[in-house]
C-alpha cells in the first residue's frame, strides 16, 4: 500500500522558493572558504608569496573539515532549519571578524583566526540543501533540483571574483572582505523566511535504517570519485585568476568578468547534467562521461598554455565548466542511497573528503606553481579525473534507495 507523501501537499511554487533559499544559503559556505582566494593578486602585489597567500586562502577549508561531519550528524538529528541557522551565524561571526581584522591592518596569522571561525561554521549548508532537496522533490525532479542547487557553488565563486579583486586593488582589502559578510547575512535571512524541514524526518525518526556503509562499497566509490574529480575544480576556482592577473597581465576586472562567466556557464552545465540523469534514469552514467571531458580538458589546457597558445584562456573556460558539473549528481545519489537517518552524515563525509583534498591542493599546487610553472600544474590536475572514470560504480537497484522506499510505501531495513 502506498504511503501517503507529506510533500506533495507543498505547492511547486514554494518548493522552488525553497531551493532557492537554499541556494542562496549554500552561496555562504562558498564565499566563506573560498573567497579569500580572490584576494591572492593583491596579497601577492603586497609582498606576500604566492604559497603563503595559497597557505592562507586554505584555512577557511581546514575549519570546514574539521566540522562538517559533525554538522551532518546534527542535521540527521535536529533537521534542516535549526542547524543552518545555528551554521551561518557562526559563518557571519567569522567573516564579520576577518573584515574588522583587515580593517584594522591585521596580517596574516591575526587573520587566520576569524577565516577560521568562519570556515568553522559554514558545514551545514551543503548538506541541508542537499537533504531538503532530497525530501521535497521526487525522484524525477531530483536531479535538475540539485543542479539547480549545486548553482551555488559556481554562482558563489562568481560573484566572488567579480567583486573580490577589483574592491581589493580599488579599495583595499577591507573592502573585498565586505563580500562574504553580505552574502551569508543574504543567507541568513532567506533561511528564516523560507526554509521547512522536509517531512521525510519524520518517517526517519520512526524507522532506523541501517549503517549504509556496510553491505556495499556504492557511498565508499562515490566518495573516492568525487574526491578525484575535485582536484581540478578546486586547483582551477583557486589559482585561475592569479593566471590571468599575474601570469597573463589581464587586468583584475577583465579576469573577473571572465571568471565569473565561466562560473555561470558551469552553473548552467550542472542543471544541465541534473536533468540528462532525471531523463536517462542514472546518476553514474553522466560523471563518467563529465570525468573524461574534465581529464582532456585540463590535460588541453596543459599543452596549450605550455606552447603559448592564445587558444589557452578558452581551453580554461572548457575545463572549468566540465570539472564543475559533477557535483549535483553525486550529492543527489548520495541523499538518495543513505536515506534521511543517514544522508546528514554520508553528505558531512563527502564534503570533507573533497575539502581536505582542496586544502591539500591548494597548498601544494601553490608551491607547485612557484617551482614549475602553471603548464605542470594543469597537467598534474589532469591525471585524476582521468583516473576516476574506471571508479565510477553502478547506479543502485531503485528499491536500494531509503527515500525512494518510503516514497513507496517501504523502508530499506539493510543491505
Amino acid at each position: 500500500m502506498r504511503r501517503p507523501d507529506p510533500s506533495q501537499d507543498m505547492s511547486t511554487n514554494r518548493r522552488w522558493v525553497m531551493l532557492v533559499s537554499s541556494l542562496v544559503a549554500a552561496m555562504t559556505t562558498t564565499c566563506a572558504t573560498s573567497g579569500v582566494a580572490y584576494v591572492i593578486p593583491e596579497l601577492h602585489r603586497q609582498g606576500m608569496s604566492l604559497s603563503d597567500a595559497s597557505v592562507l586562502a586554505a584555512i577557511p577549508t581546514i575549519g570546514l573539515t574539521l566540522t562538517i561531519i559533525a554538522w551532518g550528524a546534527a542535521l540527521d538529528r535536529f533537521g534542516e532549519r535549526r542547524v543552518l541557522l545555528v551554521s551561518l551565524l557562526v559563518t557571519a561571526a567569522g567573516t564579520m571578524a576577518a573584515l574588522v581584522v583587515a580593517a584594522i591592518g591585521g596580517g596574516v596569522v591575526a587573520l587566520a583566526a576569524p577565516l577560521l571561525v568562519g570556515g568553522l561554521g559554514s558545514g551545514a549548508a551543503n548538506g541541508a540543501s542537499g537533504r531538503i532537496v532530497v525530501g521535497w522533490f521526487p525522484a524525477n525532479q531530483r536531479g535538475t533540483a540539485m543542479g539547480v542547487r549545486q548553482m551555488a557553488q559556481p554562482l558563489g565563486i562568481g560573484v566572488c571574483a567579480l567583486t573580490m579583486p577589483v574592491f581589493a586593488h580599488t579599495w583595499g582589502l577591507t573592502a573585498a572582505f565586505a563580500v562574504p559578510v553580505v552574502v551569508t547575512l543574504v543567507g541568513l535571512i532567506a533561511v528564516a523566511v523560507a526554509i521547512v524541514d522536509p517531512p521525510l524526518r519524520t518517517a526517519a525518526d520512526s524507522a532506523p535504517v541501517a549503517n549504509p556503509y556496510r553491505g556495499a562499497s556504492f557511498l565508499q566509490r562515490v566518495h573516492a570519485v568525487s574526491v578525484l574529480l575535485v582536484i581540478p575544480q578546486s586547483m582551477l576556482w583557486t589559482f585561475v585568476p592569479a593566471w590571468l592577473i599575474v601570469g597573463h597581465r589581464w587586468s583584475p576586472l577583465a579576469a573577473g568578468v571572465l571568471v565569473t562567466v565561466t562560473q555561470v556557464i558551469g552553473a548552467i552545465g550542472r542543471i544541465a547534467a541534473g536533468r540528462a540523469s532525471d531523463v536517462v534514469g542514472s546518476r553514474m552514467k553522466p560523471i563518467r562521461v563529465i570525468a573524461a571531458a574534465a581529464g582532456v580538458s585540463a590535460a588541453v589546457l596543459s599543452l596549450t598554455d605550455w606552447i603559448g597558445s592564445p587558444i589557452a584562456v578558452v581551453v580554461m573556460v572548457v575545463a572549468t565548466v566540465s570539472a564543475v558539473a559533477d557535483n549535483g549528481l553525486a550529492f543527489t545519489a548520495i541523499a538518495e542511497f543513505a536515506g534521511p537517518s543517514w544522508s546528514g552524515r554520508s553528505l558531512g563525509v563527502q564534503n570533507t573528503a573533497q575539502y581536505v583534498a582542496t586544502a591539500a591542493g591548494t597548498a601544494v599546487f601553490g608551491r607547485l606553481i612557484d617551482a614549475t610553472g602553471y603548464p605542470s600544474a594543469f597537467g598534474i590536475a589532469a591525471i585524476a579525473p582521468l583516473i576516476a572514470i574506471g571508479l565510477v560504480p553502478k547506479d543502485p537497484p531503485l528499491h536500494e534507495s531509503p527515500v525512494d522506499a518510503a516514497e513507496s510505501g517501504g523502508r530499506q531495513t539493510g543491505e
